[in-house]
């Protein structure tokens, strides 16, 4: 499938702001070695707004890069493939499209949820391999909800924002 240079330009924007999304605001947490930041919202906004293919690849290449250059380069193999699989998740459920032009459907609700549970159980398989025990990778569950659910309050906060604004005129005339 070949992209355009247009298409390109906008992939290579939503990496970054994924990645610096990631990066600017971050507490560490302990327990998951990891921290919790404003990343996921972008990846849930991404993949309901542009779709599977551009929330794969901004999820997956922003966030992996985030974790390289923020010092967690042992999980940025997990993170990409965890957080495109999120991506990518999101955007197949979600239903934004010109001929419904809402934010808050069940379809895109339960996308992001789905992302959401799914970015929890791929840290806690990763955490499992990395730390050679799944017990000890199951005390990460409640710090990743936490990340994953307050990604999503942004989300919804941020999206209804665009909603409001009319910003999906935009984005869907790429």
């Amino acid at each position: 499938m070949k992209m355009t240079t247009k298409e390109m330009c906008i992939q290579g924007l939503l990496v970054a702001l994924v990645t610096v999304s990631t990066m600017i605001f971050q507490i560490p947490v302990s327990a998951t070695q990891g921290y919790i930041h404003l990343g996921d919202s972008m990846i849930l906004l991404i993949s309901v707004f542009f779709g599977a293919k551009y929330g794969m690849v901004a999820g997956g290449v922003g966030s992996g890069l985030a974790d390289l250059l923020s010092g967690y380069a042992h999980w940025a193999p997990f993170t990409f493939i965890i957080k495109g699989i999120m991506g990518y998740l999101i955007g197949k459920i979600a239903s934004f499209s010109e001929k419904d032009e809402r934010f808050f459907t069940s379809r895109n609700m339960l996308g992001a949820v789905i992302g959401i549970v799914w970015m929890v159980f791929g840290y806690f398989i990763g955490g499992g391999i990395l730390k050679s025990s799944f017990a000890v990778a199951a005390v990460s569950i409640p710090e990743n909800l936490v990340q994953g659910f307050a990604g999503f309050a942004i989300f919804l906060v941020v999206g209804l924002a665009f909603h409001r604004a009319k910003i999906y005129k935009f984005v869907l005339s790429r």
